[in-house]
């Protein structure tokens, strides 16, 4: 798929699961994020899970997904939930917020 100016804008809601805290999943998530030119925000759960909203073209999100199924060095992701939606104004620029 095209990255044309066309394309259309999503969003993206992923939990990430397995051993993504204390990694540095949210900071390279960040800045994957701010690479890619996305809106929304990253943060750990209580629950041990990173959780992400991310805003932008579709191939741009898809790029990000496959970043969040690797993750970085250190992290050992079990799988991603991810939910696709229509855009809704996602926080600009994309945050790293408190854990909930």
């Amino acid at each position: 798929m095209s990255d044309s100016p066309f394309a259309q804008n999503r969003r993206l809601h992923a939990v990430v699961r397995g051993s993504v805290q204390g990694v540095g999943f949210r900071a390279t998530t960040f800045d994957q994020a701010r690479r890619l030119g996305l809106a929304g925000w990253v943060r750990n759960r209580v629950d041990g899970t990173v959780e992400v909203l991310a805003e932008g073209a579709e191939p741009k999100l898809n790029m990000f997904l496959a970043y969040l199924r690797r993750g970085p060095l250190g992290a050992h992701v079990a799988g991603v939930v991810e939910d696709w939606s229509e855009e809704q104004g996602a926080p600009i620029p994309f945050q790293v917020k408190r854990t909930e």
